[in-house]
């Protein structure tokens, strides 16, 4: 595992702008991230709409106080540019990631998705085992039908835009995208997307060895029986006086699905102490 954070920092060219990451080229696309602090390892892969900032502004000072934190952001988000010939999809996400992490020449690493984040973190766990250590999903899904059935009234063309008109996530986009006059096209792509029927193979996420910790808000746009369901597809559900799982499960009280990274405080208190326990 590359834990020495200068060479991680060499392995693709500076950005040239004022930000305070780096651009590496894969697979045709020119992906932005950024690395803060020292240590082992933690990629970060935020939400639907989101870039760094917004999915993780208020996590990553607390998380690289221990950790290497290597952020991404996605094709068509924050500061990468789209290919607006290539469907945005969980799959090339996660073909995305994979190929950055052969640039930055790390050979595995703990993963922390939200969202669609969490989505492309199961696809590199179930296509790429090696690269996967440990896993912190929050909101995460598996199945169309897990996702809270008042989601598709959220992504109607004019709610999405009123419910997104003065937002941080409008604003984040304006400030960062390399051309920000695309917002609308990017909103028109993220429905395209979402609407897509997700539908993995229950096999699948039984294979993930990686310990996995799964966080979900009482008020999230996913089910809370989804996410009991895949709990128990990644191990969880034994009589801890017998045998503790490997894998976690947390329900933050309080909490709607944006609102979720936002909770440094729980997420503080339970992350930290998960990625650093001993794998048996």
């Amino acid at each position: 595992m590359h834990t020495d954070n200068t060479n991680i920092r060499d392995a693709a060219p500076k950005n040239s702008a004022a930000s305070p990451g780096n651009y590496a080229n894969v697979n045709g696309l020119k992906m932005y991230y950024e690395i803060h602090g020292e240590g082992k390892p933690l990629l970060l892969l935020p939400g639907a709409l989101s870039g760094i900032s917004t999915a993780f502004g208020k996590l990553i000072p607390l998380l690289a106080a221990t950790r290497q934190v290597i952020a991404v952001e996605f094709q068509g988000y924050g500061h990468t540019a789209d290919i607006p010939e290539r469907p945005l999809s969980y799959e090339q996400f996660a073909d995305d990631i994979i190929a950055l992490l052969d640039v930055l020449n790390i050979s595995q690493t703990d993963i922390f998705g939200y969202s669609t984040g969490a989505g492309v973190a199961l696809q590199i766990a179930i296509r790429r085992p090696d690269f996967t250590r440990k896993l912190v999903l929050a909101s995460a899904s598996y199945n169309s039908n897990g996702r809270h059935p008042d989601l598709k009234t959220l992504f109607n063309p004019e709610v999405m835009i009123a419910a997104l008109k003065g937002s941080p996530y409008e604003a984040e986009y304006l400030n960062t995208a390399p051309r920000p006059e695309d917002w609308p096209r990017q909103l028109a792509k993220v429905r395209v997307f979402e609407e897509k029927i997700q539908d993995w193979p229950e096999d699948h996420i039984r294979n993930i060895k990686a310990p996995v910790l799964i966080i979900a808000g009482d008020a999230d746009i996913i089910q809370p029986e989804h996410i009991v369901a895949l709990y128990r597809l990644l191990g969880g559900g034994s009589l801890g006086e017998f045998s503790m799982p490997a894998s976690q499960l947390a329900i933050l009280p309080g909490t709607k699905h944006t609102a979720l990274t936002q909770q440094t405080t729980l997420l503080m208190a339970m992350i930290p102490g998960f990625l650093d326990e001993m794998i048996l």
